[in-house]
């Protein structure tokens, strides 16, 4: 089945004269005629559902879709995208472990690293991920349990070469864990290139409306745990406070690793989402198809009007021929990368703020990848606390601009860029 029709079908296949939608399963919990029955489900014996915080129908259906767009064997929806990379290293790292990442991956992802699983006694090592061979061999340790990178990095838009990293991660026994929000997998499929966990922030492009928060994990089914069984404990040995179940023996490579999020992590820390706005996110799912090539499109179209135009310093776009990552992209993603420009107003940070508030199409917004064209200026937004010199040492410069180009007619989205620009 091609991707997409996937999009539409894939996940959920109503029986005779069931609902063409996926139900709503709106319950917290769910009956059981026998305490029997319900103790098959509690031993991981039999399939269903008892606890929405676990698991829940609807919330299955959808994660089921998302793993066959990505080519994997399972799949848990969570409730942010925050929840997802935070289950993906902690469902096989712990205290006294360690993990190597991009240095160059979404803010909130390298805080959640850097500080917060710090302080549960994960340490991170990051690598700049155009490092030398040498570089990258040398941040690997012996409690090493993973590496991690996003496939076009948020918002640096650097293009992660997955194939190299998963051939080093797999070198020292480790999988692969790979942040495909930007791409999707209409535009890059992960696994194909040697990841073994993938990621997704659904708030961005899978739901696209701007609608519902959420998260997902899909699992290749191809990592082998019980081959590096003394680096997976979790995996591979006991777990007493579910019965004593060893997940890789139980469920196989193909199963081991998210029956132990929903098992134990869903269990203990409970970031499901709810079943409604599941529900919302397939319905974004649907159009997915349809909505990134017209997404790369446009952003194709308007980085090649800033490219050209003389009020303007630079231009970030990996589809660009002559960006320093067209190459890979076009390896990685030959059908299109994702719709999110950055750029510089000349004049810097002066400049650049005169120029958002002579935008009309464009809506100032925190948000990026949906099917309205949002624009943001770090300097004077998110990161307006820093000087200058503290923005650049940060890597974004005063005159940064990040427009995440939406689907609306490209003709609209330019004119305003050129009228605002007029301004300056």
């Amino acid at each position: 089945m091609e991707r997409e029709t996937m999009c539409i079908q894939a996940g959920y296949q109503p029986k005779n004269g069931e609902s063409r939608m996926i139900p709503i399963v709106q319950s917290t919990t769910f009956k059981y005629d026998t305490s029997e029955d319900m103790g098959k489900l509690f031993d991981l014996e039999a399939s269903g559902y008892f606890y929405t915080r676990l698991a829940n129908p609807t919330n299955d259906y959808v994660a089921a879709k998302i793993c066959a767009l990505e080519g994997g064997s399972a799949a848990v929806l969570t409730s942010s995208g925050q929840a997802a990379t935070f289950f993906s290293v902690f469902n096989i790292a712990g205290a006294g472990d360690h993990v190597v990442a991009s240095s160059t991956i979404y803010g909130g992802s390298f805080n959640l690293f850097a500080v917060t699983m710090k302080r549960m006694g994960i340490d991170f090592t990051f690598v700049d991920p155009d490092c030398s061979d040498e570089e990258l061999e040398a941040a690997f340790r012996p409690n090493t349990k993973a590496v991690f990178g996003e496939t076009i990095a948020n918002p640096a838009l650097i293009v992660f070469d997955i194939e190299r990293f998963a051939n080093a991660a797999h070198a020292h026994g480790v999988p692969l864990i790979i942040d495909n929000t930007f791409a999707t997998p209409i535009n890059c499929r992960p696994i194909e290139w040697g990841a073994d966990i993938v990621t997704h922030s659904t708030t961005k492009y899978m739901d696209g409306h701007d609608a519902t928060v959420g998260g997902a994990i899909v699992d290749s089914g191809k990592f082998d745990w019980m081959a590096h069984a003394d680096k997976f404990p979790g995996l591979t040995t006991p777990d007493e406070s579910y019965h004593g179940i060893v997940y890789a023996e139980k469920f196989g490579k193909e199963g081991a690793y998210i029956n132990k999020i929903v098992a134990q992590l869903m269990r203990d820390l409970g970031p499901i989402p709810s079943p409604m706005n599941s529900y919302m996110l397939n319905l974004g799912l649907e159009s997915l198809h349809v909505r990134m090539p017209r997404h790369c499109e446009n952003a194709l179209a308007v980085a090649q009007f800033l490219e050209q135009h003389e009020k303007i310093a630079w231009v970030n776009y990996p589809g660009l021929p002559g960006n320093k990552y067209y190459e890979r992209a076009k390896k990685y993603m030959p059908d299109g990368t994702c719709g999110v420009v950055s750029f510089g107003v000349k004049g810097g940070r002066s400049a650049a703020e005169k120029f958002m508030k002579g935008l009309k199409v464009a809506m100032i917004a925190t948000h990026v990848a949906d099917a309205h064209t949002c624009v943001l200026h770090p300097a004077s937004a998110t990161h307006r606390q820093m000087n200058d010199e503290e923005l650049l040492a940060a890597g974004v410069s005063p005159d940064l601009v990040r427009l995440s180009v939406g689907i609306e007619n490209v003709k609209d989205i330019i004119a305003d860029l050129e009228n605002a620009l007029a301004e300056v």
